[in-house]
């Protein structure tokens, strides 16, 4: 993970580091030392500091000892990459409404809870960030350009109808399309605000544009695809000519999807787990990874195995072997 990526702008510091395996030999000796003496002179030490607080007093030392190497990794000037919230971006939401997406086995239908989970998403996005609403089945329908207007994309999650059919890689291309209809934005308009799409499906593609295809231009342009396979295997809808037809969930080509235009894909078999899949993309799409310098945290870090270490030796009398 980048997150655990680590660079020094002094590495020529780090030769300090040499000292900690000097240190830990040298607590080892002392010990080594103090057990022999212990040994030929038995003395009320051994009452006064019984070995059961000797795992405290190791504790004690060895935390002092990576205090002082956090200490020196933070001399040498570390820098890696932080989470820092974004000021603006586009979600696209892709909404399946083929006929299937009326199955029961999620309370009340798929489309339903896919519609209560949308709209929790959409007010959990930062304020400054445009989404555009697409719903998609033989073909897919723009309903609601990129606009910061929270309620507009909510009324017409409302208004969403079951359709015939499903053409994944269709709704991908809309969406990509529609990154014309994104306000442009007079400061920065010579970077254009990142885009990511979310795309909720419960089948395959029946016919239109090949997805795979789709998927590999989203990310030509960089703009990665979140999938979420929603249903489960034993979901049903009323048959034409009477009786239940089986509409199993179809993980493969939104996992194929999400894997070619670098984005994740995630399954959810009901609604609370759907709001859970949710939050983590929120969290994702609200938030980018900067490489800066991370001396502070290593300070940090410093200062509480020194004060575990001060706690351990008070507690076995401030001495050392």
């Amino acid at each position: 993970m980048r997150l655990l990526e680590i660079g020094f702008m002094r590495p020529d510091r780090l030769w300090a580091l040499w000292a900690l395996p000097g240190l830990a030999l040298l607590y080892v000796v002392l010990l080594w030392r103090k057990r022999v003496r212990l040994r030929s002179r038995p003395s009320n030490l051994q009452l006064l500091f019984p070995k059961r607080r000797a795992w405290t007093r190791h504790s004690a030392v060895a935390c002092a000892i990576l205090s002082l190497g956090s200490l020196i990794l933070a001399w040498a000037m570390p820098n890696g990459w932080v989470e820092v919230p974004r000021e603006r971006a586009t979600v696209f939401l892709v909404l399946d409404v083929s006929r299937s997406m009326a199955a029961d086995d999620i309370a009340p239908t798929r489309l339903e809870a896919a519609e209560q989970a949308a709209k929790g998403f959409v007010d959990q996005l930062p304020d400054g960030f445009n989404v555009c609403l697409i719903s998609f089945a033989a073909t897919p329908s723009v309903l609601v350009p990129p606009t910061l207007d929270r309620d507009v994309v909510k009324t017409a999650l409302d208004r969403l109808t079951l359709q015939p059919s499903t053409a994944i890689g269709d709704a991908i291309l809309a969406a990509l399309a529609a990154r014309v209809l994104i306000p442009e934005d007079a400061d920065d308009a010579d970077q254009p605000a990142p885009a990511v799409i979310v795309l909720l499906s419960d089948g395959e593609s029946t016919l239109g544009s090949d997805s795979a295809t789709a998927a590999r231009k989203a990310e030509d342009l960089g703009i990665p695809i979140s999938t979420i396979a929603f249903g489960t295997p034993y979901g049903t809808i009323p048959g034409e000519r009477g009786g239940h037809d089986p509409v199993p969930v179809n993980t493969d080509e939104l996992k194929r999807v999400a894997e070619l235009s670098g984005g994740q894909a995630f399954t959810a078999d009901s609604l609370s787990q759907l709001e859970q899949v949710y939050q983590g993309i929120s969290r994702t799409v609200g938030h980018e990874l900067v490489e800066d310098e991370i001396t502070e945290r290593f300070v940090g870090y410093a200062i509480v195995l020194a004060l575990l270490a001060a706690v351990g030796l008070v507690a076995v009398g401030a001495r050392w072997p």
